[in-house]
């Protein structure tokens, strides 16, 4: 499995993923069509499908366009979602496999938007999975709650997302983790590992680098919206359960000038 980032608009990522055997890819949230097709090409694959993680325009904007531009390709969304030009809903749990080698499990994981789908993609090879996050789950932070509530956001990320294996590389769908490390010290001051990672972040940007991917053991040490189970991070938020904590760190968030 070969994975690149296509970076799209301000500060998005699609991505390409490639089972390097069969030459066959599948593209994450390809909002600018004709840029994900050229890359492709360049890189000799043949796209076959699409992934959309969910509805909005600098996700699903492109789906229309690259129906266009390869006539034939399939576009996946959740069957929750009312994604632009799809055609194949998916349910969670449901399975797509991408040449002979890698399958692409469907994760159901809203509060962002009601049907948002992460793409967990395991090789038959001995190599670490992937999962493409889309707006629930960034580097060190979470897609604000649109259409769902705190239960379901602490459902997708702590229990859904959290469970995965713990070497899984997290790909998500903006480049945010600078600003995203700057808040979670707000809450954490102490924290070791967001300290190095901030610093880490910092370097990646001033150099032009994306920060991505992170790994699903980085996001339980370093985000704090994947921390809310410790017992010191609801106390240092002045909340009585996981739910709670969470709700109340992202109305930081959400009110944070950083």
């Amino acid at each position: 499995m070969k994975v690149y980032h296509v970076p799209c608009l301000e500060d998005n990522y699609s991505y390409l993923i490639i089972d390097e055997r069969s030459k066959e890819a599948a593209v994450v949230d390809p909002v600018e069509a004709e840029k994900v097709v050229q890359f492709a090409k360049q890189h000799g694959v043949l796209l076959k499908f699409v992934l959309t993680t969910h509805h909005h325009w600098d996700h699903a904007g492109g789906n229309e366009k690259i129906k266009e531009l390869v006539p034939g390709i399939k576009v996946y969304g959740g069957s929750l979602d009312n994604v632009k030009g799809c055609t194949d809903k998916l349910e969670n749990g449901d399975n797509i496999t991408l040449g002979a080698h890698l399958n692409i499990l469907s994760l159901h994981t809203p509060s962002h938007t009601n049907g948002h789908i992460s793409y967990y993609v395991t090789s038959k090879e001995e190599e670490d999975p992937a999962v493409f996050t889309g707006d629930t789950l960034f580097i060190a932070g979470c897609g604000k709650f649109f259409e769902g509530t705190a239960e379901q956001m602490y459902q997708s990320l702590c229990v859904t997302l959290g469970s995965l294996p713990k070497p899984t590389r997290v790909y998500c769908g903006h480049e945010y983790t600078v600003k995203n490390l700057q808040f979670a010290l707000t809450v954490e001051p102490d924290n070791v590992k967001m300290q190095q990672k901030l610093t880490w972040a910092q370097h990646q940007r001033q150099a032009g680098l994306a920060t991505i991917p992170s790994t699903i053991e980085e996001e339980l040490e370093t985000n704090p919206f994947m921390r809310v189970d410790l017992p010191e991070i609801q106390a240092r938020v002045g909340c009585g359960s996981p739910v709670e904590a969470i709700q109340e760190i992202r109305k930081r968030k959400d009110n944070w000038r950083g």
